[in-house]
């Protein structure tokens, strides 16, 4: 590698620029138009997706989109390997780095990502934390900038756990990509007041869930109860039970505007049946483009 070549990560959308986002968002376009007939930049490489939680949609994109831009792939289990024994997180990616040329993590502690990012010497995705799912966001925004055009000077409105990783990259992507966002949730389940501070931009958090769908272009949500909170399941479920997507919120919303959940959704709870199969397709191809969007950031990152 050339003397300037820069090691790129995708461990937060709080550390990524705004110009590499709108780059990734650019080149999915091209990754999804020619699936087929796409470039491969990962031939002769070797990635591993490294796994704490469990995945559909995560594990099947990155697995099929690493062998779509040339690679092979390895799935490790951290309790298959000596991760989920007690070996620290360092010294597992010093001997990964040695072998393989990416990693794909999915794990519990954000500190965890970024400790292998930096003692294993290879490109490292975050593809899911607890303080972040920046693949995600950067997936839904394509979906709707796919849809709706660009989504700067837009209104999203994030309904339910205002407190989690899906959020938190909303927040950081709002306050790069310069538009709106909503947050409305119970007052022990919003972001905390430093993440606000720290990411700025033009976000509105509120209990008041029909001012916050007035006029949205998109309404978005996420699980009440999210892997790691199973115990916390009736209580959440009691707190939430009014932040719910449905017929009549729709209609406080943008004609037209977009309904989108990351999935698995759980009907009846933060989003009703009707509501999911009116919007089924919106959110199936949001599902599908996790693989397209996600062959953007490897691309970008071994660029």
């Amino acid at each position: 590698m050339g003397a300037d070549f820069v090691m790129k990560h995708l461990l937060s959308l709080e550390k990524m620029s705004r110009g590499d986002m709108e780059l990734v968002l650019r080149n999915a376009t091209v990754f999804k138009r020619d699936r087929a007939t796409h470039r491969k930049p990962l031939a002769g490489q070797t990635w591993a997706l490294m796994f704490s939680k469990s995945s559909t949609r995560t594990r099947v994109s990155f697995e099929v989109g690493i062998r779509e831009l040339g690679g092979q792939v390895m799935f490790l289990n951290a309790n298959d390997i000596q991760l989920g024994r007690g070996e620290p997180i360092k010294d597992t990616a010093r001997v990964l780095g040695r072998m393989i040329h990416g990693a794909v993590i999915r794990t519990f502690a954000q500190s965890d990502v970024e400790e292998f990012a930096q003692y294993s010497g290879i490109p490292t995705v975050n593809a899911l934390t607890d303080d972040e799912h920046p693949c995600q966001v950067l997936t839904d925004i394509f979906t709707f900038q796919e849809k709706l055009g660009p989504i700067a000077g837009k209104v999203v409105t994030f309904v339910g756990d205002g407190a989690c990783n899906m959020p938190a990259s909303w927040i950081w992507a709002a306050a790069k990509l310069g538009f709106e966002l909503r947050i409305a949730a119970p007052k022990n389940y919003q972001p905390s007041a430093d993440l606000l501070k720290r990411a700025g931009g033009k976000i509105v958090v509120t209990e008041d869930l029909n001012a916050a769908a007035a006029g949205a272009d998109m309404l978005y949500t996420d699980v009440w109860i999210s892997m790691g909170k199973e115990t916390e399941s009736a209580q959440r479920i009691k707190e939430m039970s009014g932040y719910q997507i449905n017929e009549a919120l729709v209609k406080l919303a943008k004609p037209g505007a977009l309904v989108m959940h990351c999935l698995p959704a759980y009907r009846g709870k933060e989003i009703d049946d009707v509501t999911f199969e009116a919007h089924a397709q919106t959110i199936f191809d949001q599902a599908e483009n996790r693989l397209h969007v996600q062959k953007s950031i490897v691309d970008w990152m071994v660029s």
